[in-house]
């Protein structure tokens, strides 16, 4: 195994185009049906045009802020995989990323309406043929963290009760690297929301040591029937706005601590961040030598209220913005405590702008927001 240098990072999976319309932000609705009404004729400004998922998110919001990253995601050798590179090489190396010649860039359709939780149409491409043999073994051999995204929207990682996924994240773990992992939205009427997750799961947690789910992304995949329940009660408004820490989100924790979860940090929209910890002794099994520095870490067990943001444009990728800081915080071994304000700070960040990347700032400008009392949502 090679001794690692700097704290390096792999950001691996679902890469897209995002094309977010420009919705007039004068009114607030209360639900989509107020906005998307049958027939109607809808006026839109300038769309904003912007790589996402989770390597364009996460891995390029890492990067921003200062991180040693390796992008690899799939794309199509057509005019929207043109896009995603131009994009990237603004920020740096794209060396890592795979163009294929027999699948199209994945894109989607973000429609951001004040008041309302985004909607987003989306199309996988060349994700869905995103497999291992993708990977450059010399690139894992030299990270310390490899951070890998979406699964639930790339086909060769789900399909077969999400094996593929299960043996990518052991064979990282074997090299030595520590793995973290986050999820997107499934579909529960298509292909992904068949898999049975709380299984896939519950035999990956062994080889996963950060995982960064949201809040309804975690209860659809090992709490079903908790994840109807909420969609009953919030009537189709926002599910994070009617949660209680006590009795719909630290349950799932508790599961997935059981199984063996090291660090969670799970996305509760609006209202914050959840960090939920293990013992030392699953702390310690933490690759890249991550593990060593992060004894403090263990058996946190705290809620992280968000920033109040200046503006709200869009909350596309202010999940996976939190996530990018969050991450680094860890391999710039802060303390659990500043490392959740810089997650919560970066989110509030994100959401001023249409893209996850435009109002993002550095860790620094964070800290200097943070330090001079920037206020917490109620």
């Amino acid at each position: 195994m090679k001794e690692r240098k700097k704290k390096s990072v792999i950001s691996a999976g679902h890469i897209c185009l995002d094309i977010t319309p420009a919705v007039f932000q004068g009114k607030k609705y209360n639900n989509i049906s107020e906005f998307l009404v049958p027939g109607s004729l809808i006026s839109v400004g300038k769309p904003d045009v912007h790589i996402g998922g989770s390597v364009g998110n996460t891995g390029l919001a890492m990067r921003i802020l200062g991180a040693d990253v390796k992008l690899m995601g799939k794309i199509g050798n057509d005019e929207f995989g043109k896009l995603v590179l131009s994009q990237i090489a603004e920020h740096g190396d794209y060396s890592g990323m795979i163009v294929s010649d027999k699948a199209d860039t994945s894109y989607s359709t973000v429609i951001a309406v004040p008041g309302v939780d985004r909607i987003i149409l989306h199309d996988s491409g060349a994700n869905h043929t995103f497999t291992a043999e993708d990977i450059d073994e010399h690139f894992v051999e030299d990270a310390s963290l490899f951070h890998f995204g979406y699964p639930t929207l790339m086909r060769s990682m789900y399909r077969d009760e999400g094996k593929p996924m299960i043996e990518l994240l052991k064979w990282v773990k074997s090299m030595g690297t520590a793995t973290s992992l986050d999820m997107a939205v499934v579909d529960e009427d298509c292909e992904a929301g068949q898999v049975n997750w709380e299984k896939v799961l519950q035999e990956a947690m062994p080889y996963i040591d950060i995982f960064v789910p949201s809040v309804e992304e975690l209860a659809f995949m090992i709490d079903r029937p908790r994840y109807h329940e909420w969609k009953l009660r919030c009537k189709d408004g926002d599910i994070t706005s009617i949660l209680s820490l006590e009795e719909d989100i630290r349950p799932l924790a508790d599961k997935l601590l059981s199984w063996g979860a090291k660090i969670l940090l799970i996305k509760c929209g609006a209202p914050g961040l959840y960090l939920r910890t293990n013992t030392k002794e699953y702390i310690g099994k933490i690759g890249g030598g991550l593990g060593a520095e992060m004894e403090d870490w263990a058996e946190v067990d705290f809620f992280e209220k968000s920033y109040k943001p200046e503006r709200i444009l869009s909350a596309t990728g202010a999940g996976d913005t939190s996530i990018a800081a969050f991450l680094c915080g860890i391999l710039e071994g802060c303390s659990w405590q500043e490392t959740l304000h810089l997650a919560a700070a970066a989110g509030a960040s994100c959401v001023a702008s249409y893209d996850a990347l435009s109002g993002l700032k550095s860790l620094e400008e964070l800290r200097k927001k943070i330090a001079a009392g920037w206020e917490k949502q109620e």
